[in-house]
């Protein structure tokens, strides 16, 4: 059973602030830091990290041949990542002194995939095989179409969340994984219960898990429902964190351990993650 992320690759520049810059405001920063990054690059360098052998797909700049070697370095496939004459994604990150995040995403090569480079990872996967997908990248119904056929299971993270998401074909993915904001674009509600309850409806085969920082996470499927408590973290810095729960997730699954203890297991990384001050650095490796 192989696992595929056909995700984002970026250059994360992440400044430390007081607190975040508002509209017409100049700020200076505390620290900058350049790291690489990006949803899908994270997820699977959590992949790698907890063990499992993990196969990336994705776009980058055809002078950007680095990016791949540190993937490789880390234990991520790298032979289905392909080169454009567009920069490489990158985001600006402010974080401030509690260690709350605010992203701006410029997409770059993420945006450049295509149907041949999607026809050509694909076909290289078998029934039961996972793949996992974020927003980040173009051509994101072509994928879960394209996987579908192939019976893969698919695993996909809205985020960032966009209008596009809800006319998605999202009856073809088997799980979802969503934190609070993007819960309310999927629903259109604000609160735990009414989001939970609205997408139950909505979307009755799905499998689904609310992300909820640190209050935890809360799986729940037409027949089940596992809420789990975060682990207690002395955060620092929350960038990665839903990534990192996303990829051991997923590493969990395809070793076929219980929900829970897959959640268990993708909460406590994603709190390690969080002690640190990073992204894709900052991705434990735990048993």
């Amino acid at each position: 059973m192989k696992i595929l992320n056909f995700g984002s690759i970026n250059r994360d520049f992440i400044y430390t602030v007081e607190d975040f810059v508002r509209p017409g405001e100049t700020i200076k920063t505390k620290d900058f830091k350049d790291f690489l990054g990006g949803k899908g690059l994270n997820q699977s360098i959590a992949v790698a990290k907890s063990g499992i052998k993990i196969f990336h797909a994705g776009c980058i700049n055809k002078n950007d041949s680095q990016i791949k070697n540190y993937l490789e370095n880390c234990g991520v496939d790298t032979k289905n990542i392909f080169y454009d004459d567009e920069p490489t994604g990158h985001a600006i990150i402010q974080v401030n002194q509690k260690g709350e995040n605010s992203i701006l995403i410029h997409g770059g090569a993420n945006r450049k995939i295509n149907s041949k480079h999607i026809e050509k990872t694909i076909s290289q996967f078998n029934t039961g095989d996972f793949l996992i997908i974020q927003n980040e990248i173009n051509k994101v119904p072509e994928i879960i179409e394209r996987a579908y056929y192939q019976k893969m299971k698919i695993i996909f993270n809205p985020a960032p969340f966009t209008k596009e998401v809800l006319n998605y074909p999202l009856e073809k993915v088997d799980t979802i994984i969503y934190n609070e904001s993007e819960g309310k674009g999927l629903s259109g509600y604000e609160k735990i219960n009414e989001i939970k309850s609205n997408l139950s409806e909505k979307y009755p085969m799905l499998k689904q898990i609310l992300t909820l920082g640190n209050k935890g996470s809360i799986y729940f499927d037409k027949d089940t429902e596992i809420p789990v408590k975060a682990i207690k973290a002395k955060t620092i810095d929350t960038t990665g964190a839903g990534d990192t729960f996303v990829g051991y997730y997923v590493s969990s699954l395809s070793k076929k351990m219980k929900k829970k203890d897959c959640l268990l297991r993708a909460s406590k990384a994603a709190g390690i993650t969080t002690e640190k001050f990073g992204g894709a650095i900052s991705i434990p490796s735990i048993d």
